[in-house]
């Protein structure tokens, strides 16, 4: 039998899943490359489908914001999302093939976004832009991206059914745990987090604050978020907690980022 060649280092000859190296490792700090930056996910189903009257007032406080603040702009999807993949579905398209088609949604309201936030310095950028937003920043830009993370071909297969569990949510949380943001928040039309959806039930409860693993142990018929979002939070090394506001009541992204109690707070 040959031997292996090696290259001296501290995991020489380890396989990378070894449970006790992770625990090793897992005191490892991380570095932070952009701390004051707070990446706001503008929802496509929540807010940019309700049109200019929604819009244009988010729009208008983002710039006003962004001359104090450092933001990464992240857009979601909305309603030509689920016609993509009620369209991709009924014809048996594999659930990468879905990441793929919805990630062209979210790209689309990237660019409408940044277009209309041009006067406050806005550019849109990609995905594999990320380590140009300290540049960006430095030059007073506003970047906005898409929020659908790039799994695209590669997306995970789903616990039930082919919808991707890594969407807009995901792209947001995701992009702000690696540039160690200072703040992760989705802009919804719903006020936070409920026990039940409160377009449907009179009834619902806002939760303002709670744990990731409570979230997931509630079971939740109907989510304000992405349940990936939520999962992966109780592992974050950056990132730990994330915020969900209501986008349709002007000065809630203002209040959010001064530090002010809105909406709901889920914590690592």
């Amino acid at each position: 039998m040959s031997k292996r060649k090696e290259i001296k280092n501290k995991l020489q000859g380890e396989t990378l899943v070894r449970k006790g190296l992770m625990h090793e490792r897992s005191g490892v700090e991380t570095i932070r490359i952009t701390p004051e930056l707070n990446v706001i996910k503008i929802g496509g189903h929540g807010t940019i489908d309700f049109g200019k009257e929604v819009v244009i007032p988010i729009v208008e406080e983002l710039g006003e914001l962004s001359r104090e603040h450092q933001m990464l702009v992240v857009t979601g999807g909305g309603v030509r999302v689920r016609h993509i993949m009620d369209i991709g579905i009924d014809l048996g398209m594999p659930t990468g093939i879905l990441a793929e088609l919805s990630g062209t949604i979210s790209e689309q309201n990237a660019l409408m976004l940044s277009v209309l936030m041009a006067k406050y310095n806005a550019v849109k950028i990609s995905n594999d832009d990320l380590l140009d937003i300290p540049m960006l920043l430095s030059l007073g830009q506003v970047p906005v991206m898409r929020g659908t993370p790039i799994y695209s071909f590669y997306e995970t297969p789903s616990a039930v059914g082919p919808i991707p569990s890594h969407r807009t949510d995901t792209g947001a949380f995701l992009a702000a745990e690696v540039m160690g943001a200072k703040n992760c928040i989705l802009v919804k039309n719903v006020d936070g987090l409920f026990d039940k959806n409160p377009l449907m039930y009179d009834d619902a409860e806002l939760i303002e604050d709670i744990r990731a693993e409570e979230v997931l142990e509630m079971n939740l018929e109907d989510l304000v978020l992405e349940e990936a979002v939520v999962d992966m939070l109780r592992y974050s090394k950056n990132l730990h907690e994330v915020k969900i506001i209501n986008g349709h009541v002007r000065g809630n992204i203002t209040k959010v980022l001064n530090g002010e109690k809105v909406g709901t707070v889920i914590r690592q």
